[in-house]
Order: C-alpha cells, then structure tokens, then sequence
C-alpha cells in the first residue's frame, strides 16, 4: 500500500491509537486498520465483537483492548 493510501486511511479515520486507525462504517460498526501492516484490518461492533478480520488473535486482542479504552473519544460528544 503506497504512502497515499495509507494517508488517506488516516485522514479518514475518527481515532488513531498506538498505529490502529479506527474508523465507524455506514452502519455504526467499527473499521480497524493497523497502519504499520494496512492488510492487517478488522470490522468490529462498537461492543467490540469481531465482524470480519485478516487480523490474527493476538493482535484481535490488542484492538480489542485499545477499543474498550478509546471507544469514548469517538462519541459524538467529542466529535
């Protein structure tokens, strides 16, 4: 993935942490995308149960931590 793309995945997204860009989709669940390894990706609910991955356990759990302490500053409140 060129630097364009990977530019256009963080100006897009509502949260970054620690190099996951999170972002909500059409239909208010949450796109993860680790930007160091952008093929590595996830959908997720905003509970935090895992839609759709490429992503491995390991790494599932480190977004899924990640998620649960950020989720709040992707609130509208916030926004």
């Amino acid at each position: 993935m060129s630097s364009e793309e990977i530019e256009k995945i963080c100006n897009g997204s509502d949260m970054i942490v620690c190099g996951y860009a999170f972002s909500r989709t059409d239909n208010s669940n949450v796109r993860v995308v680790d930007l160091n390894e952008p093929h590595h990706a996830s959908v997720m609910t905003t509970d935090g149960d895992v839609l759709e991955t490429t992503m491995n356990d390991v790494e599932i759990s480190i977004v899924k931590e990640y998620w649960k302490k950020n989720h709040k500053f992707m609130e509208e409140s916030y926004a």
